[in-house]
């Protein structure tokens, strides 16, 4: 017999375990499935740090769950180590946007959780030791105190809206839930300003906004736009910047001001969409369209799709910004399901760049430059306006080239080439853009022994090198991942572009997006050829919006710029409507062929790569996943679901490991992902598993 109010006593004998032993299911950043049981002689919530024990490491841990009973025998199950209680437990909205990307994104939830936290709070050692005495919380809560708040940033005025921003703006402000406005706007089109003004609204009424860009390089001269326009409505210091350039003390010390409602104006990249917000009332994806919002590597998440999910889970509005718009996010502002706010003209009435098209096939060039793209520079250098080569290979040269025996300079680990780099620190290098292998150019061919080797093609560095032979008088600047390796080189760089203080800039993919760059008058963009023909069906959309956006850093803030492309192909379709400025003329057409061809976004797609040493073994491995619907009729969805013949990836091999992908594909998204919750977990036990490393990715970008 159980006398009322014995039974927790009772069951806490018969397991084992004291009347006051507390189970949690605790969520760790390891590669294997569920949650982890542990005990606690206290109760903790839900969104707690701990610290435990795992297998031999000491390892921070969330608690996820509080279970009546562990899942393994009482006696086997671990005592956590501490409670971290310097921080409340994070928010439970904020879990079940960690809940819903682990089970959408097919990961297991400590993989969520702990990367979207700041470095110092899943450090155990932080928390150890007289130096760490109080935690990273309480040492930067001492030195926010000591700091001296300086002068607020001096208030910008406000510009004057079109009619076009001001129709914008009022939709936004009359929103009051959740809502996706699609804000497509051509370049130059003051897509800022309506954020800024819809952002204004939101803050004075004590919310937080989150704003995210693409690109770490946009972070800098955003965040004085915003700081001069806003800090009359918010105060000092409420803007706060968040990506992974940041040291791990501004990171947590940013990131805390946002968790705690100090910073009112959130801006980052795609890491910053997993900032804890208490006040959120609106979130703003700038350049909507961009392939930097998908991870590529752990939980490959989409950004700007679990910033939708967000916005309907807090209830509040988004707003996608872009000059090219994904054709998803096209789609849906078609069909009705987002709300389309168009901008047509530009902020400063500025005319939009002439865009001609340069055939190349019947021309001599001149390192890889027509006569015509080389008159145009001598035209704006005359006129004192400034020119962009826009050349979206970083280096000196794709190979070196033995012209004597044919040998190339190819990767040793990977089916690539190593890339010709000169440098004056380093000397003259070939490096591998895939694994990072680097080494000495050789004195003469290791086949042959010819010493007259040839680089091949051209990369920005060679066409620097070029233009800088070829205009003597003009100030040269190149930006690409090489110029901007250290920390504030590409501000830096960025800031002598906009003081006038570079006539040709030389620059990769990192200069085409989000730059008001005012006295630019001309845009040449060379080899943009190679991406017409790639495997990826998305290549011509990626080439569209690429060239479109480089395009669109020519005539801001005047009259008369133009803009040359280089092309064998002029008649191909993107061409033609890049001519004609015509995004919704592309869309169209491009949708048209998805539609015909069920590709998404008339389809769903999930992609399973395997690497190994060996190329049959990852083929292996993926053909028994292949063959698990066959075996297992009963996994759900499978009868909605093709699951494609592995292939080889296009570069095989990369670090010495052979990699081979297999395409599952549904036209119901509900359909693919019943399919996947039962598939995935059976992949770990298919014989050739453990001879592989494997990866699951949904929505892939990249097939």
């Amino acid at each position: 017999m159980v006398v009322p109010g014995q039974r927790d006593d009772i069951a806490a004998v018969s397991t084992g375990a004291s009347a006051d032993t507390h189970w949690l299911s605790v969520a760790l950043d390891v590669p294997l499935p569920g949650l982890f049981d542990y005990r606690a002689d206290r109760p903790v919530a839900i969104g707690t740090r701990v610290i435990v024990r795992f297998g031999p490491r000491r390892m921070v841990g969330v608690v996820a769950d509080t279970p009546l009973a562990p899942t393994y025998p009482p006696a086997q199950v671990r005592a956590i180590d501490a409670v971290l209680d310097d921080m409340p437990p994070l928010a439970a909205d904020w879990m079940k946007l960690a809940r819903f990307a682990a089970d959408y994104y097919q990961r297991p939830l400590g993989e969520v959780i702990l990367p979207a936290l700041p470095g110092a709070l899943r450090k155990p050692a932080a928390y150890e030791g007289a130096r760490s005495a109080g935690g990273p919380i309480a040492r930067i809560d001492a030195r926010a105190a000591k700091r001296k708040t300086g002068d607020a940033a001096p208030v910008a005025a406000a510009p004057t809206l079109n009619p076009a921003q001001q129709h914008a703006v009022d939709t936004l402000a009359a929103a009051t839930g959740f809502e996706t406005f699609v804000l497509f706007g051509v370049t130059g089109s003051g897509k800022t300003e309506v954020y800024l003004r819809a952002a204004e609204a939101v803050l004075r009424s004590d919310r937080q906004v989150l704003l995210l860009v693409p690109e770490i390089n946009l972070t800098p001269q955003l965040e004085g736009v915003l700081t001069r326009r806003l800090e009359q409505a918010v105060g000092a210091g409420a803007v706060a910047v968040l990506h992974s350039g940041l040291a791990d003390g501004e990171r947590l010390e940013a990131w805390l001001r946002a968790v705690r409602g100090q910073a009112r104006l959130i801006v980052g990249t795609r890491l910053a969409l997993f900032v804890p917000l208490p006040a959120l009332g609106l979130i703003v994806v700038d350049e909507e369209h961009d392939p930097s919002y998908k991870q590529q590597d752990g939980l490959r998440y989409s950004a700007r799709d679990l910033a939708i999910w967000r916005a309907r889970d807090r209830n509040v509005p988004i707003v996608l910004g872009s000059a090219t718009p994904s054709l998803e996010t096209w789609h849906h502002a078609e069909s009705g399901r987002y709300v389309k706010l168009s901008l047509p003209q530009r902020a400063s009435e500025a005319e939009p760049p002439t865009v001609s098209l340069i055939d190349t096939r019947r021309l001599k060039l001149e390192q890889g430059l027509s006569p015509q793209l080389v008159a145009a520079i001598e035209d704006r250098l005359a006129r004192g306006e400034q020119s962009l080569i826009f050349l979206n290979r970083r280096g000196y040269a794709p190979v070196l080239n033995c012209e004597a025996c044919g040998w190339m300079s190819t990767c040793k680990r990977c089916s690539a080439f190593m890339v010709l780099h000169r440098g004056m620190r380093s000397g003259h290098m070939l490096r591998c853009h895939h694994c990072g292998a680097h080494e000495r150019v050789p004195p003469a061919c290791p086949d042959c022994g010819n010493q007259d080797l040839q680089p091949m093609g051209r990369g920005t560095q060679r066409l620097e090198e070029f233009l800088a032979a070829r205009f003597p008088n003009a100030r040269l600047a190149r930006i690409d991942a090489d110029s901007t390796r250290r920390k504030g080189s590409a501000e830096a760089l960025f800031a002598q572009v906009h003081a006038n203080e570079v006539d040709i800039l030389v620059g990769t993919q990192m200069v085409a997006k989000g730059h008001d760059f005012h006295n630019l008058g001309f845009v040449g963009v060379l080899n943009a050829d190679a991406m017409l023909f790639s495997h990826d069906f998305r290549a011509p959309e990626r080439l569209f919006s690429q060239l479109m956006q480089v395009a669109g850093r020519a005539g801001r803030r005047g009259s008369g710029a133009d803009v040359y492309i280089q092309t064998g192909y002029p008649e191909q379709p993107v061409y033609q409507a890049l001519v004609r400025h015509d995004y919704a003329g592309f869309a169209a057409y491009a949708l048209d062929e998805r539609r015909s061809a069920g590709l998404p976004p008339f389809a769903f797609q999930a992609l399973l790569t395997a690497e190994s040493r060996e190329l049959a073994t990852a083929v292996t491995f993926l053909t028994e996943a292949r063959d698990l619907p066959t075996a297992r009729p009963d996994l759900p969805g499978a009868e909605q679901v093709m699951v494609y013949d592995p292939v080889p990836l296009r570069v095989v091999k990369v670090a010495d490991l052979e990699r081979a992908q297999l395409l599952v594909e549904s036209d119901s998204r509900p359909a693919l992902q019943a399919f996947l919750r039962a598939w995935a977990p059976c992949l770990a036990d298919l014989p050739g598993s453990a001879r592989v490393r494997w990866q699951l990715e949904v929505d892939p970008l990249e097939i």
